[in-house]
């Protein structure tokens, strides 16, 4: 019974959605008029569309370039340190003196010649996936 109502309601209501819709898209639109609101939104996008430009041109001709430079910097003092390393005595036959590697308590590792990356890579991890890390403990962190 209900969806015989229904059936017979179908083809009445869906000439009479057609028509609505037909008609508002072929009316045509408004005229702008140019009230305070109108001038207002104007002068907004005016404003943004001057701001996006200046901020593509600094990316292009300002920050691209400088991390160009910056990197060919790095590089050079990349070189410079390894030539630097490359003319001193390996670290086996170096002098070890008393204020050197002072160690006043383990690590939770061992006894801190070793390095133990799990906790760093787990940090990194958590940065990397939530954007922040909270430690409430600092003793046995690095």
């Amino acid at each position: 019974m209900l969806s015989a109502r229904i059936l017979t309601r179908a083809p009445r209501t869906q000439p009479r959605i057609l028509q609505q819709a037909r008609r508002l898209a072929t009316e045509s639109a408004p005229k702008r008029t140019q009230s305070t609101f109108v001038k207002e939104r104007e002068a907004v996008k005016h404003h943004a569309a001057e701001s996006s430009e200046l901020w593509k041109k600094l990316t292009y001709f300002i920050a691209i370039p400088s991390i160009i430079v910056a990197g060919v910097n790095a590089y050079g003092l990349w070189n410079k340190h390894w030539e630097h390393w490359a003319h001193m005595p390996p670290l086996e036959e170096r002098t070890e003196y008393p204020y050197q590697n002072i160690r006043t308590k383990n690590y939770f590792w061992g006894d801190g010649d070793k390095v133990f990356l799990p906790p760093i890579l787990l940090l990194s991890w958590m940065v990397g996936r939530f954007g922040f890390v909270v430690i409430t403990r600092w003793e046995g962190c690095l």
